[in-house]
């Protein structure tokens, strides 16, 4: 009996627990429920697409599709049905690949248009032994654009007793003329937990022991696709002691350690221990833990991929708790995931996510990815010791305090490098020095139209009923109609004003409905009727011309000032960067008492 089980020929784990029935597919309720209601009331579509990604049983149900179709029963007097029985001899032979109506075509090997003719050559045809002739077609997108103009007028209009079933990866590569006459159905990734317990539930079969920190990580490496999970559980059990009940080893068993060094996966806990060492900014302990694991023969990029992995992870536990309880956990990922998450909040897990990516393409790209890694690790720890931007804002806000009127206004100290400072004038301005290149001239800024300038803090009459053009710009500005706000400010000659009319000169960039915008939203926001015409009269400067030439009336005000031309002498080459409106004079400003000069003067004699 030994011997004869020995001649037997193994079936990998993929291909002897592919699905036969809906009620054995997998983690695709959804599309189940649709296909099954619709067998039951008959109204099945001539022809589907099946899409998904790789391994979720896209051509296993176009496979049970064709059996539920050409099921005829126990008795052979059976119809279309949801449960195929299996028995029948259609199952039978679609079950075994060698059912003569069913045709299974490869588009990634036949992609000419000679071999869609030959397909639509035997469309025509009945049935030889089933209810309907079935084709299925897998990666239906890889056929040439001519096979795809071929195929459209019989899948536009195929005989009765023709269904067409394409699978594919790739919809967005499907003319749009094809998609449109198919069904669309799609299968979702399978869920971890999902492939956890069936992952399981095969090993128990197999007569395989298996941890379930291991059927975790087999579940996770699966990346949602069944049989690449199946195929990973097939390796795993080939790499333990025994090799599984079926290859005559006897109960095989099957570890988390094992796992991992089948996939080449960082040890688990030499995983933690760096993640803390970075986060902890113990940049020395981090560069020692990766050492180790360096020359144990991980490989830099797929640790820093660990490490994206466990921190999506600990971002996972920090909003849901209830995820370390999860089939398919392990207990290290449970018990110090949970304790690591705890102490880290979200925007530090953001920020190590974010450098963890940018480090990662640095890895695959720099000559040295061993180099490259231990310096995303040095970073990283040195983050770990940065504020989180909440806590600079809220210690900028606390020690923002203004100066009080009484301190002193600071004098520019000479330089001998010629280097700048900063002075306040009494021109009402205070001027920023700065040893720099010239900054443009204010002619050489136009106003950015994403910004207009706007009143300062306008009154809720004005918002509500402008009583100027400057009301209205204002208006504007706090409905958050930027572009128009833009166009009224640099665009526009005002002509005339007044409550409810508004008459304007615009240039020949404007918008042409520019006029009827601003009638429209001053109506509406008003609740008054508003008229905006167009006039060919010259009108006023714009508003934008307007603000630059005053700006430039303050800057040479303030320029020309003494202690500006003082400051100016002192620091050769600096020039005047901005010019700041101040509401309060500084102490140099204010008047000066005539008898605190004379006493002061008589002190200094």
């Amino acid at each position: 009996m030994d011997d004869i089980q020995s001649d037997q020929p193994y079936r990998v784990l993929a291909r002897k627990y592919r699905p036969r029935t809906f009620a054995e597919l997998i983690g695709q309720d959804a599309m189940v429920r649709t296909l099954t209601n619709a067998i039951a009331a008959n109204r099945l579509p001539h022809a589907f697409i099946l899409t998904g990604v790789r391994g979720v049983g896209k051509t296993s149900t176009a496979r049970i599709i064709a059996r539920a179709l050409n099921c005829t029963g126990a008795d052979g007097q059976g119809g279309p049905t949801s449960d195929p029985c299996g028995g029948c001899e259609n199952c039978r032979a679609i079950t075994e690949d060698r059912h003569v109506d069913v045709i299974e075509m490869d588009a990634a090997s036949r992609t000419g248009v000679d071999d869609i003719r030959e397909l639509i050559d035997g469309v025509r045809y009945r049935p030889v032994n089933a209810r309907y002739k079935i084709y299925i077609i897998d990666e239906v997108h890889m056929l040439s654009k001519n096979a795809f103009n071929a195929l459209l007028k019989t899948l536009e209009e195929p005989p009765e007793h023709v269904k067409f079933l394409f699978a594919t990866t790739e919809t967005r590569k499907v003319p749009v003329t094809v998609l449109s006459r198919c069904q669309r159905f799609d299968l979702r990734r399978v869920d971890i937990a999902v492939l956890g317990t069936h992952f399981s539930e095969i090993a128990r079969q197999e007569g395989v022991e298996i941890s379930d920190g291991a059927i975790g990580l087999i579940a996770r490496a699966a990346d949602g696709s069944v049989r690449d999970g199946l195929s990973l559980l097939d390796q795993a059990i080939a790499h333990s002691a025994g090799g599984g009940a079926e290859a005559g080893g006897g109960q095989g068993v099957v570890d988390e350690d094992a796992v991992r060094d089948m996939l080449g996966l960082a040890d688990g806990g030499r995983l933690y221990d760096l993640f803390e060492a970075a986060m902890g900014g113990k940049a020395t302990d981090a560069l020692d833990v990766f050492a180790e694991m360096y020359n144990s023969g991980a490989d830099p990029a797929q640790i820093l991929e660990d490490l994206l992995q466990l921190t999506h992870w600990l971002t996972r536990l920090k909003l849901s708790p209830a995820a370390g309880k999860a089939v398919g956990v392990s207990q290290m990922d449970a018990e110090r995931g949970g304790a690591l998450a705890d102490k880290l909040n979200m925007p530090v897990l953001g920020r190590t996510w974010q450098l963890l990516v940018k480090g990662l393409s640095e890895v695959r790209m720099a000559p040295s990815a061993g180099q490259a890694a231990e310096m995303v690790l040095i970073r990283l720890a040195y983050m770990a010791d940065l504020p989180l931007p909440a806590d600079i804002i809220r210690r900028l806000s606390d020690s923002g305090t203004q100066t009080p009127k009484d301190t002193p206004a600071p004098t520019p100290a000479p330089s001998h490098g010629g280097g700048g400072g900063s002075m306040a004038v009494g021109a009402g301005a205070q001027v920023a020095i700065a040893a720099q290149a010239p900054s443009p001239r204010p002619e050489e800024q136009p106003l950015p139209d994403s910004a207009p300038e706007t009143s300062p803090e306008p009154s809720a009459r004005a918002l509500l009923q402008p009583q100027s053009f400057d009301d209205i710009i204002a208006l504007f500005g706090e409905k958050r109609e930027a572009l128009l706000s833009a166009h009224l400010v640099n665009r526009v000659h005002l002509v005339r004003f007044q409550p409810g009319h508004i008459e304007l000169r615009a240039h020949d960039d404007a918008p042409g409905d520019l006029a009827n915008n601003v009638s429209r939203f001053l109506s509406d926001w008003t609740g008054e009727k508003w008229l905006v015409s167009l006039s060919d009269e010259a009108g006023a400067e714009t508003l934008g011309d307007q603000r630059r030439a005053a700006a430039e009336i303050r800057r040479g005000e303030a320029i020309s000032h003494p202690l500006v031309q003082e400051a100016l002498s002192v620091f050769p080459g600096a020039t005047v960067g901005a010019i700041v409106e101040r509401e309060e004079p500084l102490v140099s400003d204010l008047p000066v008492d005539p008898d605190e000069v004379d006493e002061e003067s008589e002190n200094e004699r």
